[in-house]
């Protein structure tokens, strides 16, 4: 690796985690169950039985976390907020102890130079909200606005950066329609309703978040993001990846950007969604500052005669992480590209992106991860590229900061900058942790 690599001034290096998948301390300090542990808890859902229960302990831990992060030169650390340590149940009392948790963390990330960005939800809804009918009950968007309101009145002083969703494609429709997400459901007409709910809630959440937070503060939503292309020249595979860049980009994008849902999805879900309430595509499409883009591989395409998609991915050759996950960095450079020329965002953050691969700690303490030193590299050099043609990206949140409760896979994929030995907690910086500390610091590579 030799291409010099420098970004513009200001260019934010960060790396993001989410609260269920660290914090552990489930039933500590007053929380509430969320799906995830009922979901976590359910036989067979997770793989080898493993659960959220203890995680990485960061709730105990996070100030031997936040000193690893002054360590690896973070500017910034993204992380997530879990609904029910602040409302057990979703709405009412709020839990005076999770606010103080979120309140001491940000206060050590500021003290130790690092700015914190807030995601509001990364999935861990209140049970008792799933067992009114989750996101498929519109009445939950309203009850996000009210939490939304309570964490921003206590923070808003100290976060700049909020971000209300964390890829509502994954919590519709690989929850409620593929079912190996919380809550497990495998119902299309329940995770249509729970796509719209969770548009319409991050509408209804811009308007708490701006007063409290103040003019200055910059409010965003994060989509899981794919570069799709079609496997052949053939008009059956060109127009497969059309609806699966509609499921997967469009879905969101355009009711964001555009104010209305793209009419080939429209058409394909027919009967199977329930109209809109009227406003409802102007409070989705309400002016927010950024948008947060989560990009781990492309999407090759060719055309099926089965499923309501007609879509079969097509698997490429090649190199692959331990998610099976084709390694395809070009694919960032042409979706930033593709969402700057059709949505203009004001500005974009990569929210997510990195490798899981079967890190080991050898006989000298060490952890040599050298596929994930290039895979970070080779996508950096793909943003460098897109921040040239005109890409008004203003930052870079690894995935992940630590390893982690990697959902349905339980604790069987590595994604972390940083090794964590979960028999003991001991945390290990890998090799690519102490490269990106180089990048982090230089603004790039020398």
């Amino acid at each position: 690796m030799t291409q010099h690599l420098t970004f513009p001034p200001g260019f934010v290096w960060g790396a993001a985690t989410a609260s269920y998948q660290i914090e552990g301390a489930w039933q500590a300090g007053g929380k509430g169950e969320s799906i995830w542990d009922r979901f976590s808890h359910t036989h067979g859902k997770i793989e080898d039985g493993h659960t959220g229960d203890a995680a990485c302990d960061h709730y105990h831990l996070w100030p031997r976390d936040v000193a690893l992060m002054q360590d690896l030169g973070l500017h910034a650390y993204r992380f997530s907020i879990a609904w029910p340590r602040i409302l057990p149940t979703g709405r009412g009392a709020v839990n005076a102890a999770g606010l103080d948790f979120y309140d001491q963390l940000v206060d050590g990330l500021l003290a130790a130079g690092i700015q914190p960005y807030a995601t509001l939800y990364h999935w861990d809804l209140p049970q008792a909200l799933q067992d009114l009918g989750g996101w498929t009950n519109r009445d939950v968007a309203h009850w996000f606005a009210d939490y939304a309101d309570i964490v921003s009145r206590r923070l808003g002083d100290r976060i700049q950066h909020w971000i209300t969703h964390n890829e509502p494609w994954v919590v519709a429709f690989m929850g409620e329609w593929l079912g190996v997400h919380a809550p497990g459901n495998r119902d299309l007409r329940r995770a249509l309703a729970a796509s719209h709910h969770l548009l319409v809630s991050h509408g209804l959440a811009l308007e708490p978040l701006r007063a409290n937070a103040g003019p200055a503060a910059r409010l965003g939503i994060t989509l899981n993001l794919t570069a799709v292309y079609p496997a052949s020249d053939r008009s059956g595979d060109e127009a497969a990846a059309q609806r699966q860049d509609g499921f997967i980009n469009r879905w969101f994008l355009d009711p964001l950007y555009r104010g209305r849902y793209p009419d080939d999805m429209l058409a394909l879900f027919e009967g199977q969604m329930a109209e809109p309430q009227a406003n409802d595509m102007a409070l989705i499409s309400r002016p927010f500052d950024f948008l947060g883009v989560n990009y781990y591989t492309r999407s090759v395409c060719k055309a099926a005669r089965n499923g309501l998609l007609q879509i079969d991915t097509v698997q490429q050759p090649g190199e692959h992480t331990e998610m099976g996950w084709e390694v395809y960095p070009e694919g960032l450079y042409d979706l930033l590209t593709r969402v700057q020329r059709d949505y203009a965002p004001a500005s974009i953050y990569i929210t997510e992106n990195g490798a899981a691969y079967a890190d080991t700690v050898n006989g000298e303490g060490q952890v040599r991860d050298t596929r994930r030193e290039v895979y970070l590299y080779e996508h950096f050099i793909q943003a460098q590229r897109a921040i040239a043609a005109g890409v008004p990206l203003h930052g870079y949140f690894v995935w992940s900061l630590m390893d982690n409760f990697e959902w349905s896979f339980g604790y069987n994929k590595r994604f972390g900058l940083i090794y964590i030995d979960y028999a003991t907690q001991a945390r290990t910086i890998k090799q690519s942790g102490l490269w990106y500390s180089q990048v982090t610091r230089q603004n790039g590579l020398a």
